[in-house]
This record gives C-alpha cells, sequence and structure tokens, in this order.
C-alpha cells in the first residue's frame, strides 16, 4: 500500500467551489463560531483577499492542504494577537490526518521560521481540547476575536519553559 503524500499550496489555487463547499459543510461550520450564517462566494474571495493580506504583511499565513493531490482543508500558521496561531480546517473525509499535518508545520514553526512558541484557540464549543493537549499544547488563557471569545493554547519550542 502506497503512503499518502501530504501537501501545501497556496489558498489561490484551490478553487473557489471547493472553499466554499468546506466552509459550509456541517460539520465543519460548527466549530467556526467567527463564519456567521454560510459562507458565500463573496465571503470566499473576500477570505482569500485577506489570507493572502498576511502574507504580504507578515511572510506567513494558512495554506491549502493536499492529500494526495485531494483538496482537504485549509490551515497552518497565522498572525493572531502577536502570536503564530496554529488553525486547521478539515473536511470530514480528512479527519484523522490532523496530527500528520500538524507535525510538518510544527517543524517549519519551530525550525525555518525560529519560532519560540505558537498558539492555538479554540472556541468555546469545543470543550473537549484532549487533541489539542495530546500534541503538547497548554492552557494559556482566553483572547477575544471579533467578539468572541476562545480558549488559547500555547506549544513552546522548548517544552519546559514558558514563552
Amino acid at each position: 500500500m502506497a503512503v499518502a503524500r501530504i501537501g501545501f499550496a497556496p489558498l489561490q489555487d484551490i478553487a473557489e467551489e471547493d472553499l466554499i463547499a468546506l466552509m459550509n459543510e456541517p460539520a465543519v461550520g460548527h466549530f467556526l463560531p467567527l463564519l456567521g450564517d454560510g459562507f458565500t462566494a463573496a465571503d470566499c474571495r473576500a477570505f482569500l483577499v485577506a489570507k493572502q493580506a498576511l502574507w504580504d504583511a507578515h511572510g506567513y499565513g494558512p495554506w491549502a492542504f493536499l492529500i494526495d493531490g485531494d483538496f482537504a482543508g485549509w490551515g497552518g500558521l497565522q498572525p493572531e494577537q502577536g502570536d503564530a496561531d496554529f488553525a486547521m480546517v478539515l473536511h470530514p473525509r480528512f479527519w484523522g490526518w490532523g496530527r500528520r499535518i500538524f507535525t510538518l508545520i510544527k517543524v517549519r514553526a519551530f525550525g525555518e521560521m525560529g519560532l519560540t512558541s505558537i498558539t492555538a484557540l479554540l472556541p468555546p464549543a469545543r470543550t473537549n481540547a484532549n487533541a489539542i493537549k495530546r500534541l503538547g499544547f497548554v492552557e494559556d488563557g482566553s483572547v477575544h476575536v471579533d467578539g468572541e471569545r476562545f480558549r488559547r493554547f500555547r506549544l513552546c519550542r522548548d517544552a519546559g519553559q514558558k514563552a
């Protein structure tokens, strides 16, 4: 059996209809409180412009995730309130791939990017934080983004030290 290949691509390389379908997937939307009442073509275009602006201003931002060439979701690191914040939005068909994708992102974050810590924000609807804790993140307070409260978790490059 062949080993699946994980790849990263610019979000702009993904067909709008694929992004729209992912963001409107009910199982996905449940965990995206900032999404609102659906994700339209206009929302998609604004989303792509905003994510590209992160790359232009900071030199990093989210990618599209490809598994064996198929669009699996998007995420990565993006600036959030002074931190490099890890986010991952996967289509339910690709749930179970998160740890492998995260490992590649972590290597980039602490290697080539030279970061000392990264954060992850979980919405209150995501009451079970076991998955993020298994990745080594520890709870580190809460933050508000666009009027919504999120639990913040932090992973330090040197696990024994607080960033």
